[in-house]
């Protein structure tokens, strides 16, 4: 008789709280310069545009981080610590952690993520096949609260390795990705690690092409975003009054993701509405790129020492391995 695996342990760190979120994004809409936080990218709709992104040809990120990992898997394998706590943070599906455990025997997988229901399925797969690791899901918006000490210390021998690929922090201002780099070295103890994905500064064309494709994907995936504020905020948005725009910032070394206005035209805002000028946009997303100078830098400020560093021939991408 076949018995069914347990369902993995689900923390649920951060209940939500709906009135806040929903008046952060209309705050946002109403600034001076409207912003939409790009969390509100992945409905359904738009992580399935996203996993699209991730295959086009323009959008070398994906597979430039994944040709290091696969390249300098056995290097970076050597310079983790044993018997680690695996803390993967924005896991999704966990595709990227399961294919670490061929190369290292983590204590325990530790996946951080917002949508619950999803991360425990995920998880559930890797218990069955891995029934000797103990996975843990937490539900948390990691970006505004990543609190693990108390689930951390259940295991005080094996040290936390915090894993954060795919660059995302560069979404992230200066000050908000050292205030989150300082929290995670915060919760790594004496002898934890932070391996990470950064995007590298490269020539604008190459950047622009990545995140305004030929094919359109990524504008639909931009546009998109806003089928999402309708439904959070019972707005009245149509996406055919934008046109996607992505724009390098030389002096910020950022990409910069907008939705400009074809017309002047007015958007109702649940009780209160936006009047939109011809040509004024709504911000959707910052994408830094830093120098691995920078980078170590940064990690410096915040209280780590990089002890490696992996790119790919052409030094678009960065693997990061720092520590206490």
């Amino acid at each position: 008789m076949n018995i069914a695996t347990p369902l993995p342990r689900l923390e649920n760190l951060l209940p939500p709280d709906h009135d806040n979120e929903y008046q952060q994004l209309l705050d946002g809409l109403l600034q001076p310069q409207a912003r939409i936080n790009p969390k509100y990218f992945y409905d359904d709709t738009g992580c399935e545009l996203f996993t699209r992104i991730c295959e086009l040809e323009e959008y070398y990120p994906t597979r430039t981080e994944a040709a290091i990992f696969e390249r300098c898997a056995d290097d970076i394998s050597l310079a983790l610590v044993n018997h680690a706590q695996w803390i993967d943070l924005g896991c999704g599906d966990c595709s990227k952690s399961r294919r670490w455990l061929q190369h290292i025997a983590p204590a325990r997988l530790i996946g951080v993520d917002i949508a619950g229901d999803f991360l425990q399925s995920c998880l559930a797969d890797i218990a069955h096949d891995h029934p000797e690791l103990e996975c843990i899901g937490v539900v948390s918006d990691f970006t505004r609260r990543l609190d693990l000490a108390e689930l951390l210390a259940e295991d005080r021998a094996s040290p936390p390795v915090f894993f954060y690929p795919g660059s995302s922090i560069g979404n992230f201002t200066r000050p908000d990705a050292l205030r989150l780099l300082r929290c995670i070295r915060q919760q790594c103890g004496a002898r934890g690690q932070l391996l990470i994905g950064i995007d590298l500064v490269k020539p604008s064309p190459i950047l622009e092409a990545a995140y305004d494709d030929a094919e359109g994907v990524t504008a639909a995936f931009n546009l998109n975003v806003l089928s999402m504020v309708n439904q959070l905020l019972h707005a009245d948005f149509e996406p055919a009054n934008f046109v996607h725009q992505a724009v390098y910032d030389r002096e910020q070394n950022r990409i910069e993701m907008r939705l400009v206005a074809k017309h002047p035209h007015r958007v109702r805002l649940g009780h209160t509405e936006r009047h939109f000028h011809r040509g004024e946009y709504i911000l959707t997303e910052y994408s830094h790129k830093y120098t691995t100078d920078g980078f170590s830098a940064l990690l410096a400020e915040a209280g780590f020492h990089c002890q490696h560093l992996w790119t790919d021939p052409q030094q678009w991408f960065g693997v990061f391995l720092a520590e206490s």
